[in-house]
C-alpha cells in the first residue's frame, strides 16, 4: 500500500435509520452514472417506514447489480429534504469530515477504475454483487484535507461549466418541444384550412394517419458476448452508458454490415436502462443491441426532427401516465405499430428547417460538454498519483 494510501473501512461507517415516523414518500434510487433519481419501483401497498432515510451528506449505494452493470450504483445526497432509499441499499456517512471530505470520497466513487475493482470483487451470481466487508478493503489516497478542498472546488468548477451548457441545451429541448406542440398537437399554423376527422383528431385534408412503420424502421443493434469486446480496436462500441461519459469504451475489429453501425446525424433510441433519444454527433461507430437506430429510407431523411419530437413526447406521455417501466411499454412491434399522423411534405420540410438550427446548436454544446467531460475525467484519473 502507498505510504498516502488506507483501506476504506476505516473512514467509513454504515448507518440505518428508517424512516419509521413516516417523514416523507420520497422514494429515491441511484442510476449507473451515480446520481439519485425518483424510483422506477411500484411501491404502492408498500410499507414505507421499512425504507432506509437518508439526509444530507450521507452516502448509499445498490450492491446488487455489480457484475451485471460493471458499476457500483453509489451517490452522495446533497439535498436539504431527506428522501428514502430501498431498504437493501448500503447507507454509509465519513466517520470524520476533517480527515476525509465526503465530496472527494465521491469523486473517488466516480473512477472508471473504481468500478473495475469493485467489479472484480463482485460474488458469483447472476447479476453479481458486493459485499460491505469487500468495499470496505478497497483502498484510496487520502492527502491533507487542504488538498483534497483544493481537488474538489477544482473538479466543481469544470462540473459547473457543464451544468450551465447542459441547462441551455435542456431550454433548446424545450423549445423545439414547443414548436412540436405548436404544429402538431395545437395545429396553430393550420387553423385556415380543411380538417378531417380521424382517430387522433382533426388534421388538415392533406395529412394522413398511418403506422410509425410506414414513416421509418427500427434497426437493431448487435448484441456481443464481453469476449468480443476490446479494450482498443478499429471501431469504437456505442452502449447506453457512453452517451453520458467519455470514458468506458469497448472496441472492435470486426466488419459488420452497414446497418450496425452510426454515422454522423443518426437517430438513435436507447430501449434499455437510462432510456432515450439521441442525434448521434460524432465517427462512425458500432452500436449495442439495447439501442435501435431509426432508418428514414421508407420516407425522407427531412423526418428526422418530427419523429424524434414525437417518439419524445410520447416517452414523457408515459412518465407521466405513471408507468413504472416506461420501456416495457415501448417494444419495438409497439412502437412501430403505433398510430401516428404523417403531415404533408411541404409541412414536415418546412418543420425540419425550423427546428435544424435549435439541433445544430446542441451538437455544438455537445461536443464542448464532451471536451469538459474528457477533462472532469483525467481530473479523476489523476487522483490516484
Amino acid at each position: 500500500m502507498k505510504s498516502n494510501y488506507d483501506i476504506l473501512g476505516n473512514h467509513i461507517r454504515l448507518i440505518d435509520t428508517r424512516n419509521r415516523e413516516s417523514i416523507t414518500d420520497r422514494v429515491l434510487g441511484i442510476n449507473i452514472d451515480k446520481f439519485f433519481m425518483p424510483s422506477v419501483a411500484n411501491v404502492i401497498g408498500t410499507d414505507l417506514s421499512k425504507y432506509k432515510l437518508i439526509t444530507k451528506g450521507k452516502f448509499a449505494c445498490n450492491p446488487m447489480h455489480v457484475g451485471r452493470d460493471e458499476r457500483l450504483p453509489v451517490a452522495l445526497y446533497d439535498e436539504e429534504e431527506p428522501a428514502i432509499v430501498s431498504p437493501a441499499y448500503f447507507m454509509f456517512e465519513v466517520v470524520d469530515n476533517s480527515i476525509l471530505n465526503e465530496d472527494y470520497l465521491m469523486m473517488w466513487f466516480r473512477r472508471p477504475e473504481f468500478d473495475r475493482i469493485c467489479w472484480l470483487h463482485t460474488d458469483g451470481s447472476v447479476r453479481g454483487g458486493i459485499t460491505w466487508d469487500d468495499i470496505c478493503r478497497l483502498e484510496l489516497p487520502i492527502p491533507p484535507i487542504e488538498k483534497q478542498l483544493e481537488i474538489v472546488n477544482s473538479y466543481k468548477a469544470i462540473t459547473e461549466r457543464i451544468a450551465l451548457k447542459k441547462k441551455i441545451n435542456d431550454n433548446l429541448d424545450a423549445t423545439m418541444q414547443a414548436i412540436y406542440k405548436s404544429y402538431f398537437i395545437d395545429l396553430e399554423p393550420f387553423q385556415t384550412e380543411s380538417m378531417q376527422k380521424t382517430k387522433l383528431g382533426n388534421i388538415p385534408l392533406t395529412w394522413k394517419v398511418c403506422k410509425f412503420n410506414e414513416i421509418c424502421e427500427l434497426l437493431n443493434g448487435r448484441a456481443y458476448s464481453q469476449e468480443e469486446l476490446l479494450n482498443s480496436g478499429k471501431y469504437r462500441v456505442l452502449r447506453v452508458g457512453n452517451f453520458f461519459t467519455q470514458s468506458n469504451w469497448y472496441y472492435s475489429n470486426m466488419e459488420l454490415e452497414d446497418n450496425k453501425y452510426c454515422y454522423p446525424d443518426d437517430l438513435l433510441f436507447c430501449w434499455s436502462a437510462s432510456f432515450g433519444l439521441y442525434i448521434w454527433n460524432d465517427i462512425k461507430t458500432i452500436y449495442h443491441y439495447h439501442i435501435w437506430k431509426i432508418d428514414f429510407s421508407k420516407s425522407s431523411q427531412l423526418y428526422r426532427e418530427y419523429i424524434y419530437l414525437y417518439l419524445r413526447q410520447e416517452v414523457q406521455k408515459l412518465s407521466k401516465e405513471g408507468h413504472g417501466s416506461v420501456m416495457a411499454h415501448l417494444t419495438k412491434n409497439g412502437v412501430e405499430n403505433l398510430d401516428i399522423i404523417s403531415p404533408s411534405s411541404e409541412v414536415v420540410e418546412d418543420f425540419h428547417n425550423k427546428i435544424l438550427p435549435f439541433i445544430e446548436h446542441k451538437k455544438i454544446l455537445e461536443k464542448e460538454i464532451q471536451r469538459l467531460d474528457a477533462l472532469r475525467e483525467t481530473y479523476l484519473s489523476q487522483l490516484a498519483n
